[in-house]
């Protein structure tokens, strides 16, 4: 089957937002080559949402009245796709779509789930067990009295024809979702979601299948919180904010578990990683080996255990311990955050082991690179933090030795702290701990995003290579900056990695992605914030469309190299705060 065996239809009222949508969807399906059809309804008096949703079933089958020879995919009109795969285009299923809320696999049956499709995007193929389906849902649809949704009769129609369907699962990863991770030979996601929010204001108020999955109680707690936090005035959420933060209340409703395929495997690598937190090398390669006789991991079990790789690596350094506050999701760790280990560990013969941002602390810690301000305590050592924000305000009683830039220092003062003059984000050091000799470069240009843009549909032209930021191990890291000095220039939108290249004096463009801008938490002060206080030029991204192959990356990149003097003056911060821990 080719894509002109396909085609996808949808309908919209003709309101400004379904018909924006509908003008943006059908553009973008005729660049792709995709037949389609679009038809406009009309909302008649006395009709709600509801009662236009259900007309998708008869639309859905005059399409496939009129294309008896052609695989009929629906897609809701604010919903887009940047491609069809082939194996979509190919199936041989009856039918095929995604799992209800977008679920894996191992969430399938009914336990999981109020219904089994989701009504967003799914296909109907011609062999006439597919075309019953939607006869019956249709039967239905046409019969029914109750107040009732397109999906719900889709439902009804699978449960009734389930024993004699093939069906196809797409995989979720086909999902662009804001901040997911791209795993190693993944495909591209094709998928984004949209939503106008009538889901929502109609929940209730219509028919719905059963279902045994309730929201937990930490999920709950923490979506009210979240709201209140909302309501409240700036100087009281961030005395709350910091209240939550020191007494564990942010670390219980947000604490991050290992996500294993059963609480059995999920125990195993938990106990992997605390035992490799704290260093203990001999019991960690026991707990490894104990899963590897077991299981063949998944990628997020596979970066778990590389992501206990380097805790050991930091940890097991020295019997002497120094507490040091980074962020080390998502495994197997953000190049940027992994950072923070790394520069204090060269200028310390300490081990390293990890204090989680939201976990409360007892014991004195230093609080290093990243835009971690929030969490800094009363016995927090700081060097060269920052803030994404200027609506947060830092602990005033801390230990500052340095601080990322002059906008974070500001932070300071505003909440009665002192001043702090000492700036200079300690990744801008990275040039003294790996020195590269940066010679005769390749010719082209490496691509490095921020791990929040992992999974967007980007296209490269032929000279750009693209390198992947998720790393944690120091040798990972070494391999990655001097894979860098082998290009040319570099297009980033990852903070960090355009800080390491001004290390290094690698040109470099930082860039975002139209409609995908808030992806990077934060207002984008940190930019100006890291330049100002390591003496740059003041490089904010610029937003670049999807398409690179018609970028002008000469007119994104700029040759900005960080002043040895202010190396120096980090080096000697970061050294003033090992000394804090060593006699």
């Amino acid at each position: 089957m080719s894509s002109r065996d396909v085609v996808i239809c949808s309908f919209y009222t003709p309101d400004e937002y379904y018909g924006n949508h509908a003008k943006e969807l059908g553009s973008q399906l005729t660049n792709l080559g995709i037949a389609h059809e679009l038809l406009q309804v009309e909302k008649k008096p006395g009709e709600d949402w509801a009662d236009v949703t259900r007309k998708k079933i008869g639309f859905i089958r005059d399409i496939c009245h009129k294309h008896p020879d052609k695989m009929v995919f629906w897609i809701d009109v604010d919903c887009r796709i940047s491609h069809l795969p082939d194996y979509i285009s190919n199936s041989t299923a009856d039918l095929i779509g995604f799992q209800r809320s977008f679920g894996s696999p191992l969430q399938i049956g009914y336990a999981q789930r109020t219904r089994f499709w989701e009504p967003s995007f799914w296909g109907i193929n011609t062999t006439p067990q597919a075309r019953k389906l939607i006869e019956d849902a249709y039967a239905l649809e046409q019969r029914a009295t109750l107040k009732a949704t397109d999906d719900y009769f889709l439902e009804e129609a699978w449960r009734a024809n389930a024993r004699n369907l093939t069906f196809q699962m797409i995989p979720t990863t086909e999902i662009l979702r804001e901040r997911a991770v791209l795993e190693t030979g993944q495909r591209p996601p094709f998928f984004s979601f949209g939503s106008s929010g009538n889901v929502a204001e109609f929940k209730n108020k219509v028919v719905q299948h059963g279902s045994k999955k309730t929201q937990s109680t930490r999920g709950k707690l923490l979506a009210k919180a979240k709201q209140l936090e909302g309501l409240l005035p700036g100087g009281l959420r961030n005395s709350l904010r910091r209240i939550a933060d020191t007494t564990g209340v942010t670390s219980a409703l947000t604490k991050d578990k290992v996500k294993g395929l059963d609480p059995v495997r999920g125990r195993l690598l938990g106990k992997i990683v605390y035992e490799a937190k704290h260093g203990h090398i001999a019991s960690t390669d026991q707990l490894k080996k104990e899963f590897s006789a077991k299981y063949l991991p998944t990628y997020l079990e596979q970066s778990t255990i590389e992501a206990a790789d380097s805790f050991a690596h930091y940890a097991s350094k020295d019997s002497h311990k120094i507490p040091l506050m980074w962020w080390v999701y998502p495994y197997p760790g953000n190049f940027g955050d992994w950072l923070s280990p790394l520069v204090v560990s060269h200028y310390s013969k300490s081990g390293i082991i990890h204090q989680a941002p939201t976990d409360p602390s007892i014991k004195k810690h230093i609080v290093g690179l990243g835009s971690i301000g929030r969490f800094i305590r009363g016995n927090s050592v700081v060097l060269g933090t920052g803030i994404s924000s200027d609506d947060l305000n830092l602990h005033p009683r801390a230990d500052y030795i340095s601080l990322r830039g002059p906008h974070s220092a500001k932070a300071l003062q505003s909440a009665g702290g002192k001043l702090i003059d000492a700036h200079g984000d300690p990744g801008l050091i990275l040039s003294e701990i790996i020195p590269v000799q940066r010679g005769k470069t390749n010719g082209k240009v490496a691509f490095v995003r921020h791990f929040s843009h992992s999974a967007i549909p980007v296209k490269l032209p032929a000279h750009m290579d693209e390198l992947s930021v998720m790393m944690s191990n120091p040798r990972d890291i070494e391999t990655f900056v001097k894979t860098l000095n082998q290009y040319d220039s570099v297009i980033t939108s990852a903070m960090h990695v355009m800080i390491v290249c001004q290390s290094y004096g690698i040109p470099c463009g930082l860039v975002t992605f139209k409609g995908f801008e808030e992806n990077v938490h934060g207002t984008g002060i940190k930019y100006e914030d890291y330049a100002l206080g390591a003496g740059v030029a003041v490089m904010n991204p610029q937003a670049i469309e999807l398409d690179l192959t018609k970028a002008n990356l000469d007119n994104l990149t700029r040759d900005i190299k960080v002043p040895e003097e202010k190396k120096q003056q980090v080096i000697g911060h970061v050294r003033q705060a090992v000394a804090r821990f060593e006699k």
